[in-house]
């Protein structure tokens, strides 16, 4: 395996990630993806993040709003900035996809790489719950350090105005026992 590729058994998704500079000078991130039939994200939204997923190959299912629409390959599917959305492939193929996030976050790829590295450590379920108190003090960096970046819809939290103050203090004891974020992985030993 590509030591470059993220793996997220929980999730089902294979994860590798570039920047680029588009045709009209824009940076951004390109987030390639292979999605395992029954994978998929739960919905979330990214506040000031643009994302284009194009199906290179298969078939995948977006979310965008309240509504879900399948596209196949050669077809692409645009989310605004601060729509609620997911993706999930329900067939029976891997779905290669192409997702070209504009402006380009580090923080996306931090936040992704630290879930599957929580995923493969087994400390998140498939409802995506924290399953150790360890990974609980690391969901709150994640909010913490994340945060700007991404809302996530599941599992449900207060609106970002009370979550973070409440969930600071569980980050703020993380990160004294010496768990930092964008490295899980190493951490972890995964």
């Amino acid at each position: 395996m590509d030591p470059q590729i993220v793996v997220d058994p929980v999730l089902k998704h294979r994860l590798k990630f570039t920047r680029e500079t588009e045709e009209d000078g824009t940076e951004s991130v390109h987030c390639e993806m292979w999605v395992e039939p029954g994978g998929g994200v739960p919905p979330h939204v990214h506040p000031s993040m643009e994302e284009r997923f194009t199906v290179l190959e298969g078939r995948a299912e977006f979310l965008s709003g309240r509504t879900w629409a399948g596209a196949d390959a050669g077809e692409t599917v645009v989310v605004p900035a601060g729509t609620r959305h997911a993706y999930r492939n329900r067939g029976g193929v891997v779905a290669h996809v192409m997702c070209v996030a504009i402006p380009p976050d580090p923080a996306l790829e931090g936040f992704l790489t630290d879930a599957a590295a929580l995923a493969r450590a087994g400390q998140i379920s498939k409802i995506g719950l924290p399953t150790t108190p360890s990974a609980w003090l690391r969901a709150a960096i994640m909010i913490d350090e994340y945060g700007h970046m991404v809302e996530m819809g599941f599992p449900p939290l207060p609106p970002a105005p009370i979550a973070r103050p409440l969930l600071a203090p569980l980050a703020a004891l993380g990160r004294r026992r010496g768990y930092r974020a964008g490295r899980f992985a190493e951490q972890l030993a995964v």
